[in-house]
């Protein structure tokens, strides 16, 4: 018999906006390690960053959910955003434990240069017991402190982490930004569902 354990990847981040980037990047990792269903979710208050330099999380968790809608695959949560204070992953990652059946695999999807940032994140040992990490990056992507942090990660702290090769996306939620702010086109850019929010609730315009 087959391997019959859930399996649930996970995107977070502020998603200020989601765009398709996001998307492609989370199909192509769905695809490829064959996962059931993936977690998209924003985060609510990040640590890292100024509330004022952050849409409201109502906006960013409406318009995740316009641009997952058409991909059965696909889930917005909405955890994070609901949570007061500061939203920390290893708090998202006991409550997915609580909410999915016992043996549910778990793989958070990972930019290649958010591998350096890991053991800074907060309970980090305990992250690395919750959840798997797919770290993907760019063609011909190599990188010495990535190589040396992806060893040290294994061999240290035995966290299971797989590298996943994807095409240049090269979209950012901050150009989308700037480009709305100048009152240029971000059409393909964002989902159409997306860029209707954005004009109906004059997101991005100072």
């Amino acid at each position: 018999m087959g391997d019959t354990r859930l399996k649930i990847g996970i995107c977070g981040g502020t998603f200020d906006p989601i765009h398709t980037g996001h998307l492609a990047v989370a199909e192509l990792v769905r695809c490829e390690y064959g996962l059931d269903r993936v977690l998209f979710i924003p985060s609510g208050m990040p640590p890292h960053k100024s509330l004022e330099d952050v849409t409201a999380p109502v906006h960013r968790l409406n318009m995740v959910k316009c641009a997952v809608g058409s991909n059965s695959s696909f889930e917005a949560v909405a955890m994070e955003t609901e949570r007061s204070g500061y939203t920390y992953t290893v708090d998202t990652l006991r409550e997915l434990h609580r909410l999915y059946p016992e043996g549910t695999e778990f793989n958070y999807i990972i930019g290649a240069d958010v591998l350096l940032d890991l053991l800074t994140w907060r309970n980090a040992r305990e992250v690395f017991k919750l959840t798997d990490f797919i770290a993907v990056m760019r063609p011909g992507f190599s990188d010495e402190a990535f190589n040396k942090r992806l060893a040290e990660l294994k061999r240290e702290y035995e966290i299971n982490i797989r590298s996943f090769e994807i095409p240049l996306l090269d979209i950012s939620s901050t150009f989308i930004r700037d480009r709305i702010k100048a009152g240029k086109s971000v059409k393909y850019l964002v989902k159409e569902e997306v860029e209707e929010y954005i004009i109906k609730n004059k997101l991005y315009q100072q």
